[in-house]
Order: structure tokens, then C-alpha cells, then sequence
């Protein structure tokens, strides 16, 4: 039986299930004529499509993706490694006919060395690539980012992602990461799944891949997870997953299972798993979290304030009345995960958060010209309560954010009591976009630098929150050089220079060739900024200056011993750090990790003008 019968059959025997039972199709049958998501009947030899993986704490996680296998075929993939004898099979794990996918967790590996695989089904098929060595020893990791990958032609259509592809070559990438909206289409994730990784197997099979998904990719036009619950509509804003729980867990089996081991695997509501994690490659530390996992869905919950339940027009609304005690943005459990991933540094010189979106209302006019909304229930400026305790969750790290979703590049400085005493983030742009955003307020901004414009500085966003504008890519109205410029489309590149503690953010326009010397980012970009800007509240008194012998580049970190928190921890550069503080008092200092570890307390921060000094010996 040829693959495309049995995917046939198998689908209509899903779509035939009774609607009583609220199924939902995991599989579609293939489609003929213009359809871009239709299955190509690929060759045995061909029948793995690509693969995903990352290492991080010695372990291998990959995840071998499969057309649809023959009734007669294996269900079985085999892993190996090249060696001097030739290939050696290292694991073997059985295909999931739900998505057609085998997953393979491979622990103490070695990541000092780098390694070529290959991936084997039965006799034919051989899928090759590399897993490359732990770049530590780099001076710069590179992190490619993406998101909204859409083929529908009016979103641009089955347009080449070739100059992405040589893009991402040139810079070589030590990470790419995919934010979500890899999949556009509500039904076939599976058909559009292999579709992206023929698009982007080029890159995908010889580097580490964080992909997460979104809304559209679960199936729905927006996502308020609200922990595994039940939704009523494919709008989702009632709160939970619309499709049946099944078609979710495919999709995050396809997109996820490659990803190191949750930080807590407790399901969701529905038997919904979670993947939340840290990930460490590169001596860079990253969260990966779920942005809309557990966050709240608006309808009934706040008074509706415009024809769509998330959408507030009204600019004279009382943002407090939305801020309501059981609305929940990243949950308990994430936050717990932060807490703790905040403090731990193993070896890591930086930190990353990498999500869905980023946390504030980063666009007003939506759509078209003249769409203007005051405020968007599905960004992560909502709710603010919520909004805040994140972005202090990555402050007290000194963590940049990098996702997406917004459709529109921005650079933001976010802030919780006063502009600028928070964390950076950078949304990069969509991959290709018809739904456009602009970020357009209507009052100037404040405290801007020379040559900026009036939209960026200090604002509220339309929650109130305080975000500072450094770039924004506005699409041009009627603009020239085809739909994919003009709708702002691109994506975004991120220098993490682990020596000099400076990250610099790249957004670079489609059909742009990045070795070009001419070819030119957009307005705004690119920008650098030092670790310590993400955590930007002004000192109210400073601590004796650390000066550090026996140890180069300690951890920190700064206990205030009057409420027993911790204020911050960071992985300082060089061996003399002047600790700030945000109040008069008195503090707890710890410098070093495990047993080359010392503690200080009862240490006083009185002023400003602090000049002493702390001579602490690892």
C-alpha cells in the first residue's frame, strides 16, 4: 500500500468519527492541485523528512520527523554515529504513528567533540547531519530568530526561504530559534509541519533547534492556555485549547520533544504536557518558557470593552479595572522555575529568556491604517500584575528576552516602578506577514535620544505599563520592493559576546543578503547594550566594591537581609564588581559557587558614595 493510500485512509477514519465525541481531524487527506501543504509521495529512501535537536547537560534529545510509513514497514528509526570503524548504531526508538515522529534521549554524551549522525529506516532510508560540539570556548554565541511562518499566499505566499537559508549559513548560527507560528494552517499540522522542515531542513539538520508553539500552530486564532482547559471557540479567548487535547499533544510531541526535560513535567489540565526548561549551550544559559500556557483568558472575566472580548478601544478605560487578582499570565510554576534558573549560573557567563512574546502592548494600530486599539488582550502587557513579576523574574538575572509574535520588530526597555529599571527584549519580525502592526502613539516619547523619533522613548503602553522605544519596523504603507519588505518582514540575529558582556541585536529585511557590505538593517539597528542594562533600577546606595583573588569571573549574589530576598545574581566580568542595592540596609553578599563559596553578612549599603572595598579570596 502506497504511503498516500494509508495517509487517506487513516484521516477519513478520523474525520468520520462522530462529532459527539469532539474530534478533530490529527491528520488530513493529502490535497491535489495548488495546495502547498500537500504530502509529495517521496521515495522510501526519503521517508524521514528532518530532524531536530539540542545538548545541554550532556544530553542528547533528538527527534527524528517521518512521511507516513507503509502498512508493511518498520515502525522502528535508528540512530548512529559516525565512528573509526565506520557508523555505529547508538539507539533505536519507535515511530508515533500520531505524527510520525520518534524521539531519542541519548544521555551522557559527549559535547566536547562534534559528531555525524545519521538517522536510518529500514533498509533505504538514511537522514545525515551533525550534532555540533558545545561552542564554550567561543568569545560570541549567535542566536538566528524567527517567527510567523506563513505560506498563504496572501501572506506571501510559497515564497523561497532560501535567503534565509544562505543568511543563517553566512553568520553560522551556533542556535536557531523558532518562537512559534511555524504552522498557519488550523487543521493539517502535520502536513504544514513537513512542509517547514523541507523549507528549513538545510539549516535545521547540523545546529541546535528551539522551536516552540504558538497559537496558530495548536490550531486557534489566539491562545490564553488557562492550564489545559476546555475552549468553546477557535478565538480562545474564553481561555484554554479549542482543538481536542490530542491534536495539541501532537503538535508539542512534533515541536517539542526534542527540547531538554521539563523543568516540572506535571501535566496540564487534559493530559496537556508542559516543556518549560532551561537550556545551556555555548556558556549561555536559556529559559524557555510557555508564554500562554497557563495565562487567563479575558471573556468574562474583565467588562468587554470593544467588539472582540481581547480588544480594548476605549483610551479613556481604567487599565487598574483590568488588573484583576485571578488573571494569570505566566503562573506559579513558571515563576518558581525562574526563581530558581535566576540563581543557578553552572558555568554559564550570560542569560536568555526565549518565549512566545514579549511582556507589554508592543503595537497600537493593528491590521491596516487607521485600525488603531488601545489596548490588546493577547499581548503579554496583560495582565499587568502578572506582567510585572515577570519582567522582575529576568531583571533580577540580568536576562535579555528575545521572542516574537507581534508580527513587528521592536526593541523595548521594559519597566516596573519607573521607565528603564527593567530587562531589554527584542521581537523579531515575521518570516512572512499579512497581518500588520504598527507601533504608533499618539503622545511623543519621552527622555528620547538625539536623531530618535517621536514614537521611540519613554511611554505607557495601553495597559500602563512602562516600556522605553529604541527600534521599531514599521511596515511602509504602500511601500515599494514587494510584499515581504514592505510588510516588515525579516528576522532577527542576537550577539552574545560573553568576553566584553555586550549583546547586540540585529532585524534584517527579507531578500537580503547579509554578506552584502551595502545591505542595511532596519531603522533602529542594529543595537548593543551591556548585560547589567537588564537590570536598569537606579541605585539608592552601593555596597563595598568585591575584589576577588584565587578566581576569575565569580558568581554574585545579593541577599537583602531584611526580608530575606534575593535581589540579584549575576556571573560578574573580571574580578572587581561594585554591588548596588535599592535601599538603605543591611545585606547578605555571597561570591563563588558550590564549595569555593564565601558569605559575608551583616554587610551595611548607607550611600551613594560607598568607596570601601571587600577582599574576598576563592
Amino acid at each position: 500500500m502506497k504511503s498516500n493510500q494509508l495517509l487517506l485512509i487513516s484521516a477519513l477514519l478520523i474525520w468520520s468519527a462522530p462529532a459527539s465525541l469532539g474530534a478533530e481531524p490529527l491528520l488530513s487527506p493529502p490535497q491535489k492541485g495548488q495546495d502547498l501543504l500537500a504530502l509529495p509521495d517521496v521515495a522510501r529512501s526519503d521517508v524521514i523528512g528532518f530532524a531536530l535537536y539540542t545538548v545541554s547537560g550532556s544530553v542528547l534529545k533528538m527527534t527524528a520527523q517521518l512521511y507516513p510509513l507503509e502498512e508493511d514497514e518498520s515502525r522502528e528509526v535508528r540512530l548512529e554515529v559516525e565512528s573509526e570503524g565506520g557508523w555505529r548504531e547508538l539507539a533505536r526508538e519507535r515511530v508515533d504513528e500520531r505524527g510520525w515522529a520518534a524521539v531519542f534521549r541519548v544521555p551522557e554524551w559527549d559535547d566536547s567533540r562534534e559528531v555525524a549522525y545519521r538517522l536510518a529506516h529500514g533498509d533505504e532510508a538514511r537522514y545525515t547531519g551533525t550534532i555540533r560540539r558545545n561552542p564554550i570556548d567561543q568569545e560570541e554565541i549567535v542566536v538566528a530568530a524567527f517567527t510567523g511562518n506563513s505560506v498563504h499566499p496572501s501572506h506571501g505566499g510559497d515564497i523561497s526561504r532560501e535567503d534565509l537559508i544562505a543568511n543563517v549559513r553566512y553568520i553560522d548560527a551556533d542556535l536557531l530559534f523558532f518562537s512559534g507560528d511555524q504552522v498557519y494552517n488550523h487543521n493539517r499540522h502535520y502536513d504544514a509541519w513537513m512542509k517547514f522542515g523541507r523549507d528549513f531542513g538545510a539549516i535545521l539538520r547540523d545546529r541546535p533547534v528551539i522551536t516552540i508553539p504558538d497559537d496558530h500552530d495548536v490550531g486557534q486564532a489566539n491562545l490564553w492556555g488557562q492550564s489545559g482547559k476546555k475552549s468553546n471557540t477557535g478565538a480562545g479567548h474564553d481561555g484554554g485549547y479549542f482543538k481536542d487535547p490530542e491534536y495539541v499533544r501532537m503538535v508539542e510531541r512534533a515541536q517539542t520533544s526534542h527540547l531538554p526535560d521539563p523543568y516540572d513535567p506535571t501535566p496540564v489540565e487534559n493530559g496537556i504536557g508542559v516543556y518549560y526548561t532551561s537550556y545551556d549551550w555555548g556558556g549561555i544559559s536559556f529559559a524557555i518558557l510557555e508564554d500562554r500556557k497557563f495565562k487567563t483568558g479575558p471573556s468574562g472575566l474583565i467588562p468587554k470593552q470593544g467588539p472582540r472580548p481581547d480588544h480594548i478601544l476605549n483610551p479613556d478605560y481604567d487599565p487598574s479595572s483590568v488588573d484583576v487578582p485571578e488573571a494569570v499570565l505566566l503562573g506559579e510554576r513558571q515563576l518558581a522555575f525562574l526563581d530558581a534558573w535566576g540563581q543557578e549560573w553552572g558555568g554559564a557567563e550570560m542569560k536568555v529568556a526565549l518565549s512566545q512574546t514579549i511582556f507589554c502592548g508592543g503595537a497600537h494600530i493593528h491590521g491596516k491604517v487607521g485600525g488603531r486599539l488601545h489596548a490588546d488582550l493577547d499581548s503579554n502587557g496583560w495582565p499587568q500584575t502578572g506582567r510585572n513579576k515577570a519582567v522582575d523574574a529576568l531583571r533580577k538575572c540580568f536576562a535579555v528576552h528575545l521572542a516574537g509574535d507581534q508580527h513587528l520588530a521592536t526593541i523595548f526597555q521594559h519597566g516596573v516602578d519607573e521607565w528603564r529599571d527593567g530587562n531589554f527584549s527584542f521581537c523579531v519580525p515575521s518570516i512572512a506577514n499579512l497581518y500588520l502592526r504598527w507601533w504608533k502613539p499618539l503622545e511623543e516619547g519621552g527622555n528620547r535620544e538625539p536623531g530618535m523619533g517621536p514614537e521611540q522613548g519613554d511611554h505607557l503602553d495601553g495597559f500602563g505599563n512602562r516600556v522605553t522605544c529604541f527600534a521599531a519596523a514599521n511596515p511602509e504603507p504602500g511601500g515599494s520592493g514587494g510584499k515581504l519588505t514592505t510588510r516588515a518582514a525579516g528576522f532577527g540575529v542576537m550577539r552574545l559576546a560573553k568576553d566584553t558582556r555586550r549583546i547586540t541585536m540585529e532585524c534584517w529585511p527579507r531578500k537580503v543578503d547579509v554578506s552584502d557590505p551595502d545591505a542595511r538593517q532596519y531603522p533602529g539597528w542594529p543595537r548593543t547594550i551591556e548585560q547589567t542594562d537588564n537590570y536598569g533600577r537606579k541605585a539608592v546606595a552601593y555596597l563595598p566594591t568585591l575584589h576577588v583573588t584565587g578566581a576569575e569571573n565569580p558568581v554574585v549574589r545579593v541577599v537583602d537581609e531584611a526580608s530575606g530576598e534575593w535581589i540579584y545574581c549575576l556571573r560578574i566580568s573580571g574580578t572587581s564588581f561594585r554591588p548596588k542595592v535599592y535601599r538603605v540596609g543591611s545585606y547578605r553578599i555571597e561570591v563563588g559557587e558550590g564549595k569555593e563559596r564565601r558569605v559575608f553578612e551583616g554587610v551595611r549599603a548607607e550611600s551613594l558614595t560607598e568607596t570601601g572595598v571587600l577582599k574576598v579570596e576563592l
